[in-house]
């Protein structure tokens, strides 16, 4: 009889089976992890240890998962777990933004609604709600399904009654220090949209678009070109511009008041330029004949006065240090109604502010002949009556950078309009001493956050939508004065603890306001409520107090922020700022980010290029544990690529480890502790060695 040499073996043995099957198997462990409360367990386990929070920023509830967020995801949870056991009890809160444009745009798409005049505001909200309470769910699902531990059933989320409860206090807190204002500003402003933007709503692209350089005829020298022997009828201020559209709002041309200006005589015409940038102008109107007869500083230019080319009015010569000689004539074309700089510098002249372009992006009755037409229109229509009368000096096609809308991605309008803003130059200083007390990682992180605060401008805060939290303000019905008052805004947010922000719409002022309430310039009693909401940065900037000081579990300031780098400008700035102007502290102690996913051609990865991975598509071919083994594997500080070939090698490295992980189980089958526990004085050095380190 023949033996089985096999069973005289002592061979590794093992329930670890060899084949993780982890689209199958991975489920199950998630069922088993929820069913035991395997989070709500830890978090008890290690109650009394010192805190470690990690406070989450909050995706838009307006679509499926993808790449980035599976990324930023793991990337949190592999912190929260080692925190936890690591000796801290760090709690999880995820959290949804859910406000907003966006939102509004897919939830009309998804009922088949073509314009927000086309259903009543309060059906607008309704429907909105509906949108993201659904993808709340699906993306709740998609985020567990990657192996995230957390308060899934206990998320904070922007429409909740007391998040926006909250934010209202906040809002309040800053209008009572006296840093929300309104104004009449150039703002970033989407006609497609029909709402102001913010920067952080601003994303540059390439865009074709015509160099154009524009004569402006004097009117008055102030004595000063005829005392040369120059005729000033026939002198003319040469200005450059990218936005032809503009024309319509010149009010000035703005010189820097240092540098040096030629005046070019051309056939019987005299030009004034800089002296540093005349002869790129001249060779971009092929003209080769010409001399320079004089020259003058741009400090004796100002006062001097120009006729408009086409509009019956004239352009005053100004100052101002923002003019450059970086590129087009050093003579720069202001109109205070499309741009920052130019409103700030023709404040200092008292030049009113115009602004010929309604919210649709066509010009108005301001703009004379032109008065209809498309600001892309009348950059055509302009030129070329400019070309006919005389006035265009030259053109060239050109292909420059220009802001665009983060969502529709049109070109967009820098156009005055009376908006809601947070005075950030009220407080920058303090904004700039917290980003000193946190530590940034990488560190170049601390330097791009403080140029951006310090070179920001006010924050426009107010958004022409409906599905938003509205601004807190009342206006006198009989005089217009706005009401900021603090009490007046805990009403409000008191009420929208009790019943949600869309109780602004169900009452009337009168219902909210406190009792007695008086206007305090005129004395009425009768109030109108602001019809603005808040930008949506303003909600999650709000979330430090609305979710981590309201859940004593939390507080505030907490450890970690964690996200994205394109967050400088976004939610770690604007947390920043609100915390900085109610509490003068930051709300994080270390901010980390992480870069962008590309592909291998390092091109962002989106569908319409047809190089888009869904973090759904990887977990059902491979599982959850292999796009979690490629995130542990990756140089998350900087922009990580990704492809099939890459998630093919992964599955592989995983496969390796699991063998490995079971080979090491199969040879511990006979272990007992009990009887085969060798003393730590015998154990050999390496031994001693791996027991120190794995302690």
């Amino acid at each position: 009889m023949s033996q089985d040499y096999n069973l005289t073996l002592n061979l590794p043995k093992t329930e670890f089976p060899m084949r993780g099957g982890l689209p199958k198997s991975e489920p199950k462990t998630l069922e088993r992890w929820e069913e035991e409360k395997v989070y709500d367990k830890l978090i008890e386990k290690n109650e009394g240890k010192p805190k470690y929070v990690l406070h989450d920023g909050p995706p838009y509830a307006n679509g499926d998962i993808h790449l980035g967020h599976a990324l930023n995801k793991i990337l949190k949870d592999f912190i929260v777990r080692y925190k936890n056991m690591a000796g801290f009890q760090s709690p999880f809160v995820p959290g949804w933004d859910t406000h907003g444009l966006p939102t509004e745009l897919k939830a009309r798409a998804k009922a088949g609604i073509g314009s927000s005049a086309d259903i009543s505001v309060l059906e607008l909200r309704k429907l909105c709600e509906e949108f993201v309470t659904g993808y709340i769910d699906d993306q709740r699902s998609q985020f567990k399904r990657l192996g995230c531990i957390g308060e899934w059933d206990n998320p904070y989320i922007t429409l909740k009654h007391e998040f926006e409860a909250e934010q209202i206090k906040v809002f309040a807190e800053m209008a009572d220090k006296g840093y929300i204002y309104k104004g009449l500003k150039p703002v970033y402003w989407c006609p497609e949209c029909k709402t102001a933007l913010a920067e952080a709503e601003i994303e540059y692209a390439e865009d074709p678009c015509h160099s154009i350089y524009v004569k402006f005829r004097v009117t008055d020298d102030l004595g000063k070109f005829e005392a040369i022997g120059i005729d000033p009828n026939k002198v003319f201020f040469v200005i450059w511009t990218t936005t032809t559209w503009t024309l319509p709002a010149n009010l000035a041309i703005c010189v820097g008041p240092r540098y040096e200006y030629s005046v070019i005589k051309c056939g019987d015409e005299y030009y004034v330029m800089a002296t540093d940038l005349y002869e790129n102008a001249m060779a971009e109107a092929e003209l080769t004949d010409y001399e320079v007869v004089a020259t003058i500083k741009g400090a004796e230019l100002e006062y001097m006065k120009t006729q408009h080319p086409f509009l019956d009015r004239e352009s005053l010569l100004i100052v101002g240090e923002h003019v450059t000689l970086e590129s087009g004539t050093g003579c720069v074309h202001t109109a205070p109604g499309h741009g920052v700089d130019d409103f700030n510098v023709c404040q200092n002249y008292d030049i009113p502010t115009v602004c010929p372009v309604d919210g649709d992006g066509k010009l108005t009755e301001e703009a004379g002949r032109f008065a209809g037409l498309t600001t892309d229109e009348a950059n055509k229509q302009i030129a070329i009556y400019l070309d006919e009368t005389g006035s265009l000096f030259a053109l060239k096609k050109i292909i420059h950078q220009y802001p665009h809308c983060w969502r529709c991605k049109t070109p967009i309008l820098f156009r005055a309009t009376d908006q809601w803003f947070c005075s950030v130059d009220d407080f920058k200083d303090k904004a700039v001493d917290a980003i000193n007390t946190v530590e940034w990682i990488p560190a170049w992180g601390k330097d791009r956050i403080t140029a951006m605060v310090r070179d920001r401008k006010d924050w426009c805060i107010s958004r022409q939508r409906k599905w938003g939290v509205p601004i807190p303000i009342f206006y006198c019905k009989d005089c217009g004065e706005p009401y900021v008052n603090k009490e007046a805004m805990l009403a409000v947010a008191d009420l929208f603890g009790k019943e949600g922000s869309n109780a602004w719409l169900e009452k009337d002022a009168s219902e909210i306001l406190p009792e007695g309430t008086k206007c305090e310039k005129c004395g009425s009693s009768s109030f109108d409520k602001e019809k603005d909401i808040m930008d949506v940065w303003f909600d999650s900037g709000s979330s430090w107090r609305a979710v981590c000081k309201r859940r004593p579990y939390l507080g505030a300031p907490v450890d970690l922020y964690l996200e994205g780098n394109d967050q400088y400008r976004g939610w770690f700035q604007s947390s920043l700022l609100t915390s900085v102007a109610t509490q003068g502290v930051a709300p994080y102690r270390t901010v980390l980010t992480h870069g962008m996913i590309l592909d291998m051609e390092r091109r962002k990865m989106s569908k319409s290029l047809g190089n888009g991975i869904s973090p759904q598509e990887v977990t059902q071919q491979y599982g959850a544990d292999v796009l979690r083994l490629w995130v542990a594997s990756s140089d998350y500080q900087s922009d990580i690529s990704i492809s099939r070939d890459i998630l093919k090698q992964m599955s592989e490295a995983y496969r390796k480890i699991r063998n490995t992980a079971r080979y090491i189980l199969g040879n511990l089958n006979d272990f007992d502790p009990e009887t085969d526990m060798v003393d730590a004085n015998d154990l050999m050095p390496i031994d001693k060695w791996a027991v120190v380190k794995l302690n």
